[in-house]
């Protein structure tokens, strides 16, 4: 415990990584406020694919990846997708992704992914401990199938895994077959994280943290934040539609909504926003019994309580756009192919992650106000990364050391 103790904290955004900072800080004996204007895990927590993957430190800053995009994107029957209206809006990011596309920042994402990837289950197991996680994590791991076509990406995905020491078990189809049976072999191989978990329910295991929060004696307050701003060394405001809240330091949870924020204190962090759908098929859960990806297809079912969870496709298109039908039914058409036996689809659901044009995210304090924290941007890994990244920030908040190396995820990088 550090002798500079932090006396009070604001945080705005109630999704994963923001009920996982709340939850650490009380652990520390630092109050804390969780502020949103929508109840703890009702957006991307509670929509996302519910893997936790520590082991994917492999990200779309890539230059085989770079070759393929022009591809994908004039291929309707494919896993990225434009809002065109949104390309202007882009343009910055789509410049910083380009100069991110080569292999020293592909190398350079993976090892700090990596960094805090490989400590993501031990943050969760510890928080588990508190809870009743029975029916809502599982731990049969996770399966990645492809198809020959694009082995050379397969083949560097691999590699750079085993450069990190990543464990991963390389499966044939009749092996991925002996795990799912009831998959219909469009696959010619394929992975096996067998160590990893997924979630059976994302947005009831965020209600269940935010409970103990609360329990804690962590507060909430159901308000939209209009600023963020830091009035002296010692204080900053939280100003929502009704009221002025003062705490001695603040943090940005607020995912891919956080650039609001970013821009008012006067930082140009290239935030931007990767759609991303989901689907279900209720009561045929049982068909698999842990989450299967399709890599050439950019999709995944995962086996969840509410019924069978195909989620996927990137579509790049802002916070504004209207979901967009086509993307629905590439999911429904991937999810019949691996499984030809699912019937009709229902909840068809849209969701934001927020991602920068490097592929990390943002962690720690802003450029301009050392009292105001960031933690946002964790693009396709922000449910895997909520446990840890609430230790790394709340240790910030509290002044701690550590022996991670937080310079890379720092917003400096892009000033």
């Amino acid at each position: 415990m550090s002798s500079n103790n932090c006396k009070s904290v604001g945080i705005v955004g109630a999704g994963i990584q923001g009920v996982c900072i709340g939850l650490q800080l009380l652990k520390k004996k630092i109050p804390a406020t969780i502020f949103d204007p929508k109840d703890p895990g009702s957006m991307a927590s509670y929509g996302n694919a519910g893997h936790f993957s520590p082991y994917a430190i492999l990200q779309l800053n890539r230059p085989d990846v770079l070759y393929d995009v022009p591809k994908m994107l004039f291929s309707s029957y494919g896993p990225l997708a434009l809002k065109w209206n949104y390309v202007p809006k882009m343009i910055p990011w789509f410049f910083g992704y380009l100069k991110n596309c080569n292999k020293k920042s592909m190398m350079h994402t993976a090892k700090y992914m990596h960094q805090i990837l490989n400590l993501s289950l031990d943050a969760y197991d510890e928080i588990f401990q508190d809870f009743d996680i029975s029916n809502l994590v599982e731990k049969k791991g996770i399966i990645y199938v492809w198809t020959n076509q694009n082995m050379k990406s397969r083949e560097l995905e691999i590699k750079v895994r085993n450069e990190f020491g990543v464990k991963q078990k390389l499966l044939t189809t009749r092996e991925i077959l002996d795990l799912e049976p009831n998959l219909k072999p469009v696959f010619d191989g394929g992975a096996y994280y067998d160590y990893a978990y997924h979630a059976k329910d994302p947005g009831e295991i965020v209600k269940k943290i935010f409970e103990l929060f609360l329990k804690r004696g962590g507060k909430f307050v159901k308000e939209n934040v209009k600023t963020v701003k830091q009035s002296n060394n010692d204080e900053t405001v939280i100003k929502t539609e009704n009221n002025d809240y003062k705490f001695e330091k603040s943090v940005i949870a607020c995912g891919a909504f956080s650039k609001k924020f970013t821009d008012q204190l006067d930082e140009n962090i290239p935030l931007d926003t990767e759609r991303g759908y989901h689907v279900h098929f209720k009561g045929m859960e049982n068909l698999l019994k842990r989450p299967v990806i399709f890599l050439d297809r950019g999709f995944g079912l995962t086996p969840m309580n509410q019924g069978l969870r195909a989620v996927g496709t990137v579509e790049l298109g802002g916070l504004d756009n209207p979901l967009s039908k086509k993307r629905i039914d590439y999911i429904v058409k991937c999810a019949k192919e691996l499984l030809p036996q699912l019937k009709d689809h229902e909840d068809e659901w849209l969701g934001f992650r927020p991602t920068l044009p490097d592929f990390l995210p943002v962690i720690g304090p802003s450029k301009n106000y050392k009292n105001i924290v960031y933690a946002f941007g964790h693009q396709h890994l922000g449910w895997t990364l909520g446990a840890i990244t609430g230790k790394v920030v709340s240790g910030i908040l509290a002044n701690e050391k550590t022996n991670l190396d937080l310079l890379p995820y720092s917003s400096s990088r892009f000033n």
